[in-house]
């Protein structure tokens, strides 16, 4: 993996700027700096100073123009900043023109997010797509790390008379993402199976998604009781945890959860974790959980549907779930939220508030996805029977000679491997 700009030491001194063109977005733009300070807090480097600057248009060299470029260097120097960090996404040209003139390290929004992936992976599948997306955003900023770049080497292997250095990295660049492209798909063909398992065994599988530290974790560990990791930083966890729950009704249900999802995504990575979304597809129903202390949490909302559209999954059956409650005291907020999604729940992990309501809505969105039969199974096939007990509720079991007459309630995908199997009702058992 090639470092798109080593670092001789850490940074200590971060200034961050966000760019806007259009005054209407003001107050969105102060919101998404302020996101972005806890980004850059979440890998540890202390934030100095935040400014928020107006433009009429893109420029080209800086982004800004080259007065206001010139304003925001002279502050760089009074502050003594080591590091300066754009909102905006910025060219490769505009990065070397920025670091030409202030002297300093400059990076972008989507640099930060690549780093907090790089720290966070911990799977085999998360590494590769790290990698993938990190090598693809470092492929056209490779001239930053040469200053020789017009030097020649020959001899065996070289091309011609000889090739650039940074020709032969990009080259080995190259043929490292087509290596690691082909581990994803075999991780992906490994994810294909074990989903083909799951539907052998039809338990209901449900996802739980959400913007970024909403406390998805923290509800599926309350929920299965799952060693996962819990953390109060952005992206604590890239990798899929899936935990079995039994339900009131005794109903298996499969809690499934995902990466969180944060306004500004790069698109690098948007494209290398679809497999890891791909859970969100072909699961049964969602769980959305937002975080109801949140001033913009309406605007959240809208983040995660737009990415669910992207993975055509905006029209599953959703549960809406509004979490931290407890930080909610003004009764008028409870109100107006109650208003926009009627059908939420409320709840909060850490106090145990509203948990109970909310297994039971799970049990009926289950529930709507199951139907009730009686059915006739031979002697020879009490596996059927044990999977009726194990995945569905068992109301009325009778003994025949030759079969056992079962009324039961069951996942649809179950019923339909039973259909052969159907009778009708008999008469109730003693």
């Amino acid at each position: 993996m090639f470092e798109i700009n080593p670092r001789d030491k850490m940074v200590e001194r971060a200034l961050l700027v966000g760019a806007y063109d259009d005054p209407l977005r003001k107050a969105d733009e102060r919101d998404l700096l302020e996101e972005l300070e806890e980004l850059v807090r979440t890998l540890g480097i202390p934030v100095i100073d935040r400014l928020l600057v107006y433009h009429r248009e893109p420029q080209a060299r800086y982004l800004l123009g080259s007065g206001k470029a010139e304003e925001i260097c002279e502050h760089i120097r009074t502050l003594g900043c080591d590091v300066v960090i754009f909102d905006n996404e910025l060219t490769p040209a505009q990065q070397r023109n920025w670091e030409k003139l202030s002297k300093v390290l400059v990076i972008d929004r989507r640099e930060i997010i690549l780093d907090i992936f790089g720290a966070r992976a911990r799977t085999r599948e998360a590494r590769i797509q790290v990698d993938l997306a990190r090598m693809a955003y470092s492929l056209p900023r490779l001239t930053r790390a040469w200053s020789h770049l017009g030097q020649q080497g020959g001899g065996i292997g070289a091309k011609g008379e000889g090739e650039s250095q940074l020709e032969q990295d990009k080259r080995k660049i190259r043929g490292q993402m087509d290596r690691l492209r082909k581990e994803l798909l075999g991780v992906r063909s490994s994810r294909a199976t074990q989903r083909k398992d799951r539907k052998r065994a039809p338990v209901p599988n449900a996802a739980i998604v959400g913007y970024t530290n909403v406390g998805k974790s923290s509800l599926l560990r309350k929920l299965t009781g799952a060693d996962v990791l819990v953390e109060n930083k952005l992206f604590a966890t890239l990798d899929t945890t899936t935990r079995k729950i039994a339900l009131p009704n005794n109903q298996p249900l499969l809690l499934t959860d995902t990466v969180g999802f944060i306004r500004k995504l790069p698109h690098e990575l948007v494209d290398s974790f679809h497999a890891t979304l791909e859970e969100v597809v072909h699961s049964d129903f969602l769980i959305h959980v937002l975080d109801a202390s949140h001033p913009r949490v309406l605007e959240f909302y809208h983040t995660t549907m737009g990415v669910l559209s992207d993975l055509g999954a905006d029209t599953k059956r959703t549960l809406v779930v509004f979490n931290k409650m407890d930080r909610v005291a003004d009764d008028g907020t409870r109100e107006v939220i109650r208003k926009h999604f009627p059908g939420a729940v409320f709840v909060s992990v850490k106090t145990g508030e509203g948990l109970e309501n909310l297994i039971g809505r799970i049990s009926e969105f289950v529930s709507d996805g199951t139907c009730r039969g009686t059915f006739r199974i031979p002697l020879a096939r009490t596996d059927l029977l044990a999977r009726l007990h194990r995945e569905g509720v068992v109301h009325q079991t009778e003994y025949e000679e030759d079969a056992i007459r079962v009324s039961a309630t069951a996942p649809a995908r179950l019923m339909e491997a039973l259909r052969s199997y159907a009778a009708s009702p008999g008469p109730p058992s003693r």
